[in-house]
């Protein structure tokens, strides 16, 4: 399987308001960028948003470590999911799981890969996450 980094993240001007998401693919040497943005949205949607569309440019199975500074995404993949499932789509505490359509289509698209995510500090000089910040701010500008 090749290993395959993927550097996300996103934003909201306003929370709701125009968001966007920024996502760096990294395979060896080659790197390609993604980004894109919604009207009326959240900054969580955006971050979770940057590692769906990250995973749906892959062509085949692979090893992804997702890198975002979104403790949401991290946790959620991480730590919250398998439950989240486990209990028809609740939380621990029996609320309903918000963002539902993205971690269903998170899912979805996630299972052909071994995926791992990674949190990093946000705005402190991460390259790729300060990339896929400017990434997602812009997209989101455009649509202010």
């Amino acid at each position: 399987m090749k290993k395959i980094l993927l550097y996300s993240d996103g934003s909201s001007l306003g929370n709701p308001g125009p968001g966007g998401w920024g996502t760096i693919l990294k395979y060896n040497d080659i790197i390609k960028e993604l980004s894109g943005g919604e009207l009326n949205t959240t900054n969580n949607k955006m971050e979770l948003k940057g590692a769906i569309e990250g995973l749906k440019a892959l062509k085949e199975p692979c090893d992804v470590e997702i890198i975002s500074d979104s403790k949401y995404v991290v946790q959620g993949i991480n730590e919250w999911l398998k439950n989240w499932i486990k209990n028809n789509w609740r939380t621990a505490s029996k609320k309903p799981v918000k963002n539902l359509a993205l971690w269903q289509e998170y899912v979805k698209i996630s299972q052909q890969h071994k995926i791992l995510a990674t949190w990093v500090k946000g705005h402190a000089g991460h390259i790729e996450n300060e990339r896929c910040d400017t990434l997602a701010r812009d997209e989101a500008e455009l649509l202010r």
